[in-house]
């Protein structure tokens, strides 16, 4: 490519950015126009991509880690030959549109990853590394190299100063991910200022000590300098960061150098300047040069050879390997083995255990029949009992299923995605329930991109006794449930964990939440038969009345036996008594108006709703005449048994105020007993 196509490209992308954000009023214009260069060096020299075939396994990936810079990233998208218009780049930001304010993967091709909170595509650029390597261990053979493909992002300012960034750069470097090149659009501006006013490190000797590959180029117009750093990293056994030293907003006379062209467009004027300052016609927008338009298109030609020998090799490689390449086709397609269900443990009644021992069980069962099941935990896989057995690590050295996270538990969240969207594993991570909270972000992301990444906790309820209330969750069951999309399971026995499990595997558009028990929980006998059906509708019936039902009992996780020996009470004492399981309200919500009333009838207003978390959302299923048993306060340290006593999740206290409900005097949240013994009431 000549220099000067080069350059009416670089200009032509960023006069597109400028016009994309000036049509929708909004979006920031500054980063694309600084990051014109790179961006175009990556995607016309380095990037094998196939824009007639985007879902092509074996492309490289490409994260725009800085979001809010989408507007370069539809541009390139755009002249690549990805299916999105003009019209669409005119409907930048509108109701509708295939362009929105952030990239949002699966709504537009091209678009790798969901990102926008700053961080985010840094960690999912990992996972994507992390999956390649695994898969690329897993499948080539000797002559018979099928996966091989690189992850390239951009990063801000902002990318490289979350916490978020600095945990999964640590882990890559530790992990020496050679096939990550990510390029950071260091202008040493962010909104509120110059960079300065928020750091002063090297943050590439940082990386250094990270275990990262660095390099800078000081001129980020210089397209040969960009290219000649990329080989460099390509030929590194590590993870490269590139500082390229850009301007933002670069040819604003007005604007350049300030944070004034970060997140608001240019203005009529301006962006008349801007264009004449680098050489185009001021008056014309949304111009794309025949020779530019040309050789992007390229892109399509490229990309259908670069598959065309894909599946060259492929077809050899099935020939020598039949059986692998009929798994690997399984594997990236996301389709599940046929019975793999049958794998999941079963419990009689009699027995008992933690709901995290039941979940290490499945893993152990699932991991044998779904080779695809990849997991870690955040330096507590012996707490949350998370280890795939005989799967071996993964080191920088070994592609084994077993990745150890150490306290990163963002970044873990945020690299499980990563892992997600690249296709071909089902990952899993795993952290204390209450230790959610540091991970949110990425769940919520996971979410959004629709993505199957499955979230184990442990610990969950005042049931983890001793460690405290910092250690026990109460508010979290409410909140992940407040997450569209997201579908938290909470099993009251042995088969119901079993049976989350086997959703969580089979859900693979959107993200599961499991949380165990550390404590014992007895087989309850409406599970053995009612857990594998009940569990995948949210809510069923464990045990029903004998006779015509006068209360219905509601409870979740480990006080749901506590709900049942309570049903027996009072059925001893003459009231027939249902107990529903709700592992999952927000599922049983989605089932239809019959189920819903078959499990909860309507005419049934008798109703105690019984769990040990903050009482927000359960005046949904416990009604207006009905009573909620909850935690609305932090819990104590002390031992799981002295707890539920004495916070009131006691069968003999279920009793009482389901008493009191048919009596009339009792409804709504009941207020959690003080705590005495000079315990502080919180």
């Amino acid at each position: 490519m000549d220099q000067r196509l080069d350059q009416s490209a670089v200009t032509t992308i960023r006069t597109l950015a400028i016009d994309t954000v000036q049509a929708a009023n909004s979006g920031h214009p500054g980063a694309p126009m600084g990051c014109a260069p790179m961006a175009h060096t990556i995607w016309s020299r380095h990037l094998r991509h196939a824009p007639s075939t985007p879902s092509w396994f074996n492309r490289d990936r490409f994260v725009l880690s800085n979001g809010h810079a989408s507007a370069l990233l539809y541009s390139l998208i755009h002249l690549a030959g990805y299916g999105r218009t003009l019209d669409d780049l005119k409907a930048f930001r509108q109701w509708g549109s295939l362009t929105p304010g952030h990239p949002e993967f699966g709504l537009t091709a091209g678009v790798e990853a969901t990102t926008g909170p700053l961080g985010q595509g840094f960690a999912n650029g990992v996972g994507m590394a992390i999956a390649e390597r695994r898969l690329a261990d897993e499948f080539n053979r000797p002559g018979h190299t099928v996966i091989d493909h690189r992850v390239f992002a951009i990063v801000s300012d902002g990318d490289l100063q979350e916490g978020i960034a600095s945990e999964a750069a640590s882990l890559a470097g530790h992990l020496k991910l050679s096939k990550l090149i990510y390029l950071w659009d260091d202008n040493l501006i962010q909104l509120d200022g110059p960079t300065s006013t928020a750091w002063s490190e090297d943050v590439l000797k940082r990386f250094d000590a990270y275990g990262w590959h660095t390099a800078r180029v000081e001129d980020g117009n210089d397209i040969e300098a960009i290219d000649r750093a990329i080989d460099w990293a390509i030929a590194d056994e590590r993870p490269s960061l590139i500082a390229v030293r850009t301007v933002i907003g670069f040819g604003s006379p007005n604007k350049a150098g300030s944070q004034k062209s970060h997140g608001a467009p240019l203005g009529p004027d301006e962006v008349k300047l801007t264009k004449a300052a680098y050489g185009a016609n001021p008056d014309a927008t949304f111009d794309v040069p025949a020779d530019v338009a040309e050789f992007y298109r390229g892109a399509i030609t490229s990309g259908e050879a670069l598959v065309a020998a894909h599946t060259k090799r492929l077809l050899a490689y099935a020939t020598a390997f039949p059986a692998e390449a009929a798994e690997l086709q399984r594997r990236m397609a996301g389709t599940l083995p046929a019975g793999w269900e049958s794998a999941l443990p079963k419990y009689e009644l009699g027995g008992d255990a933690p709901t995290r021992n039941v979940s290490q069980s499945s893993i152990k069962a699932l991991a044998a029949v779904l080779p695809e099941l990849i997991g870690g935990s955040a330096d507590l896989s012996e707490s949350n009992l998370t280890d795939i057995h005989g799967g071996g690590k993964f080191t920088a050295t070994e592609s084994g299923r077993n990745i150890s996270y150490g306290v990163r538990e963002h970044a873990m969240a945020a690299i499980a995605n990563g892992i997600s969207y690249h296709g071909g594993l089902i990952p899993f991570v795993a952290t204390f329930l209450t230790f959610s909270d540091y991970l949110r972000g990425a769940l919520r992301l996971a979410a959004l991109a629709n993505l199957g990444s499955i979230f184990v906790f442990t610990h969950d309820s005042i049931g983890l006794g001793e460690d405290g209330p910092t250690h026990q969750p109460v508010e979290h069951y409410a909140a992940l449930r407040a997450i569209p999309n997201v579908r938290f399971f909470r099993p009251g026995d042995p088969n119901e964990a079993a049976a989350a499990w086997g959703v969580a595997v089979e859900r693979r558009h959107a993200p599961t939440v499991l949380a165990f028990t550390r404590q014992k929980l007895p087989v309850l006998a409406g599970s053995i038969t009612g857990a594998a059906a009940g569990v995948r509708r949210g809510a069923y019936v464990l045990r029903e009345a004998t006779g015509t039902a006068k209360m219905i009992l509601i409870s979740t996780g480990s006080e749901l036996h506590l709900a049942v020996a309570a049903a027996e009470q009072l059925e001893a004492a003459g009231t027939p008594t249902r107990v529903v399981s709700m592992p999952c309200p927000e599922l049983f919500g989605e089932q239809d108006a019959a189920y819903r009333e078959s499990v909860l009838p309507a005419a049934l207003r008798a109703r105690v709703a019984i769990e040990a978390g903050v009482s927000l959302g359960w005046d949904r299923w416990s009604g207006t005449d009905g009573a909620i048993i909850a935690m609305d306060r932090f819990g104590a340290s002390a031992p799981a048994p002295t707890l539920f006593k004495e916070f009131g999740f006691t069968p003999e206290r279920i009793v009482e105020i389901a008493k009191g409900v048919l009596a009339g005097s009792v409804h709504g949240v009941v207020p959690t007993p003080h705590l005495h013994d000079g315990h502080q009431v919180r």
